[in-house]
């Protein structure tokens, strides 16, 4: 039949079951979120409409202020640290031609581990009693014999060193991959002006590989809200709210407290501010940024 021929047809026939996935996955819960924020329903039997006023008990919970600054720390410290040392890694890498595909694996490797086993060697390694604890008790440094997971000034920079850990090998391969679409002949260019690498690097290579840059920027912003998977395994958001950021926190609401009207709320927060910075990035690249 010619209907089947259609080239739109054939699309929608292969989208379609992937489409209908994510409506019941995600798409229908995320509207019964948006419902459930205006109710202080918990979880079973009647759900009252309360309007606004889990909205206002936001601004009053100051566990969830300490989780919101927790989750402004993880975002400048997921802009800066990781950036920074897959830009350098990369570069270098880009001077090497025997053995790049190694080093691409090795880099890489930590990020196609799951969660749970990453967390679990960080666990052990910095176990107070088996791990680097124990060593450091062993030798004399009993200050450092204390796992940093446990401690209320360390943890939530323990959890997020060992997030990332495992997401710097994947902005090395990005960076990497941006690089190697830069014109060789620029860099000729600057090697006859007597150019440094410092200087090539700055005035070649990061503008050359600014749409990529900017990308895995705003990736960053946007995966640094919902964060949750490190944080659970390794500290619960403990010791004392030390760790907690925004997702853990509403997770705490919902499962443990049974307060879904409550949580819907801060999933609404989170979704709105994810929100904010997609559009600000389209209003950028409307505006002739390379996005």
């Amino acid at each position: 039949m010619k209907i089947f021929s259609n080239k739109n047809f054939v699309a929608w026939y292969f989208v379609f079951p992937v489409a209908f996935i994510h409506l019941f996955v995600i798409g229908i819960p995320s509207l019964a979120s948006l419902a459930l924020c205006l109710t202080d329903w918990r979880g079973l039997g009647e759900i009252n409409y309360i309007g606004f006023e889990n909205f206002i008990e936001l601004f009053d919970d100051r566990y969830l202020k300490k989780a919101i600054i927790n989750n402004v720390i993880w975002t400048i410290a997921f802009l800066t640290v990781p950036v920074g040392i897959a830009l350098t890694c990369a570069y270098l890498l880009t001077g090497i031609k025997r053995g790049q595909m190694f080093f691409r694996l090795a880099f890489f490797f930590p990020y196609m581990l799951a969660s749970v086993i990453n967390c679990q060697i960080w666990k052990y390694l910095f176990h107070p009693i088996h791990g680097l604890g124990g060593f450091f008790e062993r030798i004399g440094w009993e200050f450092l014999a204390v796992s940093p997971f446990t401690t209320k000034s360390t943890s939530l920079f323990a959890v997020a060193f060992v997030d990332g850990w495992h997401f710097w090998g994947f902005l090395v391969v990005i960076y990497l991959t941006g690089m190697y679409q830069v014109d060789n002949h620029l860099y000729e260019a600057a090697d006859i002006e007597g150019a440094t690498k410092f200087q090539k690097f700055r005035y070649i290579t990061l503008p050359m590989i600014r749409p990529v840059f900017i990308f895995s920027i705003m990736i960053i912003i946007i995966w640094s809200v919902p964060v949750f998977d490190y944080v659970y395994i390794l500290t619960g958001g403990g010791p004392a709210y030390s760790s907690e950021v925004i997702a853990n926190y509403m997770y705490s609401q919902a499962f443990e407290r049974f307060d879904v009207g409550y949580s819907s709320a801060i999933g609404t927060l989170m979704f709105f501010y994810v929100m904010i910075i997609v559009a600000m990035f389209g209003l950028f690249r409307r505006a002739g940024w390379d996005i």
